[in-house]
């Protein structure tokens, strides 16, 4: 004990809020303490192989943050009395001299001088008060404890003693403060760590591999972890979270040694010790206690190998009660309520298991393992308090199992354990990390093979070769497979399909009215601009040489021009070039002016019918490397100036955000290990996302400075894409206006993401490969591939949730891709997947990004939908009619009727044509008198086209017509001119003929072709014959 501090700040602080509580109960008489005038805390002789953790213990680590064993503490409302050995009072004397006054009393060898300081403290109790306060279940033992007991027997026998159990429960210990709840927080994650990954991996090891292990032997592994400090520095949480960086070891130590059960045998109040039984493969419970610098914490879980789905049903239902009872914990609601809404759920949901349901769903915890005067019971009357500490066990015990597996299986317990914090809202799980839902307890080792049925062999025809069976489809041309059409489904979309086209025509009409048409669309161009300088003394120096001059910092060129130098902005000057003749340079330098073919864009209006304008100078010199060296100069200023100009173009619907306002009374929720994109600049590392009062904000590692924060105000959609069938999980906003990120990048769309393959995770040189062989590394792997993409994505579907909790005042709501109504396309230029949400139409797996919001859509067309073509695309036109309409090519035509459904379940109106539009100019039609283009139909020459295809088709074909004589005429002169052979047409006629007739059976072409083939073999044996006849007459 030589290395005992006592923080005497805390120590003071302390005492003088427990006996405020006390004195505050005294004044309102709500009997909480019972009108005690003194307290006696009593601590005996302390048994090292079976520490017991109660008030007593309690109230030395509360105090003193340490145990101070056959030492009595006597306190009354004005002193703290401290009867105990020299050797401890050494330590004692940290606490003296403080605002609450300490005496300690020492005890020694001398029964008479000890017996004197046993009267002091009676004497002491009998002037504070008749009234006492104890310990009434105090288990204390020892001499000390003896001669305490027959001292107050005969000193105090007037003293009325009373249960202070429940009131230092409520005054002290059950709120903590924040380095209480900190400490709490440690040994949770320490609780976590040791289930999660270690237990789970060992247990699923050894099921995996089929090995026979006992359940002492399986607890014995990780008991004995808690002194491998190699595995805590190490050790990595769900979520790739860590232990904290201030972990000290030593002041960890078991409060609920591991227990391990399965096989039919649980007992769910971890009163029976863990059994030399064999590990089943069934139900698994898995449970186990720490307690860091003190204070205590729980957590047990149940594991799920190969369950039915009673058991599976079972289990969900458990986790809905538990959730409900997590939902109900908070600040001033009384205890028994928790509990009878946790009874009355499964008396409602499931009555078959109310006789299973445990008598009790937790208690407090803390310095004690188990506060007594806090079970969550039906009888309980006490109120939950902001900063308790709650250890919630949801269970139930013996099932029944209708279909077991084995005489092992024929019973089984569920149960979850978690222990949490209470607060004003919900409550704070500290050992949330390990996770509870289905898919991350249940294991799957039986072979699939076993569960699925033989496939029905398939009826072979006779007549048909086994190539042939293959090929045999229901139709014969791809076209009729892929693009069968749902005549009920296109019946009832076009009926839709009118009523919208109806609606938008009249939104149209009502819209833009006469007086809208001002400009008739038209933007109205003016003349530009441009100062160099506002006096004279701004020139540059060097213009008195009568020499051209580039001032870059100003952006202008110097021209001597009849004696005078004259300025011009770079912004009025088109080019500048050099070219020699002989010994003479020439520099000819080119203005722009009003009626110049420079571009529809940058065409200049006439301002001044009756000015002139200067096209272009040109100097001469016998100094071409000058001449050269001012063209570059030009050109290079040219091109930052066209360049400054565009960025100026580009930022101007960039809108500045408010400040980010910091929480600073807590730590903010993090999302850590994730990237960004758009990129920042430098080197690409993960860095985390926090969420703050009003915003969020990215912080880079690499520098406090690298950092993007985004306003909830400036926040429109908010996405989660889980990383199923992606190799990222992704957390996307688009936002109402854009904003800049790193180095001048313009973006309305930021996304943070996290891989969700783990690079770290090596296949072929896992430990485990070097006794293990086939696919049992394989489906191992698998499953824990599956496991941490469940948990990717529970975690940031957990922070997508946060973000849109946090801000809810600006509307916002976490949005999911529907995956299952999904198409591929091009948006940009490559091929994408993309997804409709509720909201949205969106492509977020791969920049760049897609996110089209349906509210901001007027109308969608669908080209090249025609017969015969593979692929079609998609255009939708925005209600802002100066958007440019945004195109998605190359879509499927298997996916077309989706497309159709989607929007018409979207409420879009849209047309189908056979040809791509010219959008440029429709949309120059329909913003140059907008109100005309809806009084001639507005968007109905869409559906028009759409809708007269067949019709136009049938009228082209009929509008050709030909007299006799001109067909004599052309017949005769074909047949002149004609290069082939007379009988072509003969020949080509009866193919057609013969391509009319009905296809042969397999039989009659095997029949012919056998005929052909020995007709040819006759005919070759023939040419033999004669050949070798010839041979033998020229012998």
């Amino acid at each position: 004990m030589a290395e005992i501090k006592i923080d005497s700040k805390v120590f003071q602080d302390r005492i003088s809020h427990l006996v405020n509580a006390w004195k505050a109960d005294n004044r309102s008489g709500t009997g909480l303490f019972g009108g005690v005038s003194s307290l006696v805390i009593l601590m005996g002789k302390v048994d090292s192989e079976q520490p017991e953790f109660h008030k007593n213990n309690s109230m030395h680590f509360w105090l003193l943050g340490y145990e101070f064993p056959t030492t009595l503490m006597l306190l009354t409302l004005d002193t703290l009395y401290i009867l105990t050995t020299q050797k401890k009072a050494k330590y004692l004397d940290q606490i003296k001299g403080g605002r609450f006054p300490v005496e300690v009393l020492v005890r020694g060898k001398d029964s008479a001088e000890n017996a004197k300081h046993f009267v002091k403290i009676t004497d002491t109790i009998k002037a504070a008060g008749k009234k006492v306060g104890v310990l009434a279940k105090d288990t204390s033992k020892g001499p000390f404890v003896d001669e305490w007991k027959k001292a107050f027997a005969e000193n105090c026998k007037d003293a009325e003693e009373h249960d202070i159990a429940q009131a230092l429960s409520a005054a002290a210990f059950s709120v903590k403060d924040e380095a209480e709840l900190r400490a709490m927080r440690t040994s949770s994650k320490a609780c976590v760590a040791l289930l999660t990954p270690y237990f789970l991996d060992e247990m699923s090891s050894i099921l995996d591999q089929d090995k026979k292990i006992q359940h002492s032997a399986l607890a014995d592994k990780v008991y004995n972890k808690l002194e491998d400090s190699k595995f805590w520095k190490t050790v990595e949480l769900p979520g790739r979270q860590k232990l904290p960086s201030d972990f000290d070891l030593e002041q960890l130590d078991w409060i609920l040694e591991p227990v391990v059960q399965s096989g039919g045998k649980y007992d769910l109040k971890w009163q029976v010790d863990t059994d030399k039984d064999i590990l089943h493969p069934g139900i698994i419970i898995a449970a186990m206690g720490l307690r860091y610098k003190s204070y205590c914490s729980q957590i047990a879980r149940t594991f799920m190998v190969d369950p039915n789905k009673s058991q599976e049903s079972n289990y969900k239902f458990l986790l809905a009660v538990h959730n409900l009872i997590l939902k109900e914990i908070r600040d001033g609601v009384a205890v028994k309520d928790v509990y009878i809404k946790a009874h009355n759920l499964v008396k409602s949901k499931k009555p078959e298991l109310e006789k299973h349901f445990l008598k009790n769903v937790g208690f407090g915890i803390g310095l004690e393992n188990k506060d007594p005067t806090l079970i969550i019971n039906a009888r309980n009357q006490r109120a939950l308090r902001d900063g308790m500490t709650l250890c919630i066990t949801t269970g139930f015990n013996d099932i029944v199992n209708p279909t077991p597996q084995d005489k092992n299986s024929k019973t089984y317990s569920l149960v979850v354990t978690d222990t949490v914090r209470v607060t004003t809202g919900e409550p704070v799980i500290f050992t949330g990390d390990a996770p509870v839902d289905v898919d991350a307890t249940s294991f799957f080792f039986k072979d699939e093979e076993e569960t699925q049925p033989t496939p029905k062999k398939e009826k072979r025809d006779s007549r048909v070769g086994a190539v042939a069976t293959k090929n045999i489809t229901s139709t014969r041309l791809r076209s009729e497979r892929t693009t069968t059409v749902d005549d009920d489904a296109e019946k009832r979309r076009k009926e839709h399909q009118k009523l919208l086209s109806a609606k938008k025509q009249k939104e149209g009409m009502a819209k833009y009215s006469e007086s809208t048409t001002d400009k008739d669309g038209v933007e109205i161009k003016k003349f530009k601009r441009f100062e160099s300088y506002k006096r004279d003394n701004q020139f540059p120096p060097k213009v008195k040489d009568m020499g051209i001059v580039i001032d870059l910092k100003n952006a202008t060129i110097v021209l001597p021009v009849m004696g005078r130098p004259v300025p011009f902005h770079i912004n009025t000057i088109k080019n500048a070039s050099k070219s020699d003749e002989g010994e003479w340079s020439f520099l000819r330098i080119n203005f722009l002016s009003p009626g110049q073919g420079v571009g529809r864009k940058d065409d200049q209006p006439f301002e001044d019918a009756s000015a002139h304008f200067v096209r272009s100078l040109t100097f001469r010199s016998t100094d071409g490397d000058r001449y050269s060296d001012i063209a570059n100069q030009i050109a290079n200023l040219k091109r930052d100036a066209v360049k400054k100009e565009q960025e100026k173009k580009d930022m101007e619907d960039v809108v500045e955000q408010d400040k980010l306002v910091e929480i600073r009374n807590r730590r903010p929720a993090v999302l850590d290990n994730v990237f960004i994109r758009p990129a920042m600049e430098g080197k690409r590392v993960p860095g985390k996302v926090e969420i703050h009062q009003n915003g969020i904000r990215y912080q880079s590692p690499l520098s406090t400075q690298q950092r993007v924060d985004i306003l909830f105000s400036n926040v429109r959609h908010l996405f989660f894409q889980p990383c199923q069938h992606e190799l990222i999980v992704i957390i996307h906003i688009h936002l109402k206006d854009p904003i800049i990120i790193g180095n001048k990048k313009k973006t309305k769309d930021v996304q943070f993401y996290r891989e969700a393959t783990d690079i770290q995770f090596d296949e072929t040189g896992n430990r485990k490969r070097k006794y293990r062989y086939g696919d049992e590394d394989e489906f191992e792997a698998e499953q824990e591939e599956r496991r941490r993409r469940s948990d990717l994505d529970r975690l940031f579907k957990a922070f997508a949730d946060k973000i849109a909790e946090a801000g809810r005042t600006e509307g916002l709501e976490v949005d999911m891709p529907i995956r299952d109504l999904g198409f591929n396309g091009v948006p940009f230029r490559s091929n994408v997947y993309i997804q409709p949400t509720t909201e949205c139409l969106i492509q977020i797996t791969e920049p760049p990004f897609m996110v089209l919001t349906l509210d901001d859509i007027e109308v969608a067309h669908l080209e090249r939908v025609q017969f015969g073509l593979k692929n079609f695309d998609l255009v939708f036109v925005f209600k802002d009619f100066g958007r440019a309409p945004y195109h998605i090519n190359t879509i499927p035509v298997e996916s077309l009727d989706d497309v159709k459904e989607f929007l018409d379940t979207s409420d879009i109106a849209y047309s189908e044509g056979p040809l791509n539009l010219n959008w440029s100019v429709i949309m120059k039609t329909v913003t140059a008198d907008t109100h005309q283009f809806f009084i001639d139909g507005g968007w109905g020459f869409l559906q028009n086209d759409s809708d007269d295809d067949d019709m136009s088709v049938e009228e082209e074909e009929s509008a050709f017509e030909i007299s006799e004589s001109e067909l004599e005429e052309a017949s005769e002169s074909s047949e002149e001119d004609s290069e082939f052979d007379s009988n072509a047409s003969a020949d080509a006629s009866e193919e057609d003929a013969s391509d009319d007739d009905e296809g042969e059976d397999w039989d009659e072409l095997e029949r012919k072709a056998g005929k052909r083939d020995r007709e040819d073999e006759r005919e070759e044996e023939e040419e033999t014959r004669a050949k070798s006849s010839k041979k033998q007459r020229k012998r």
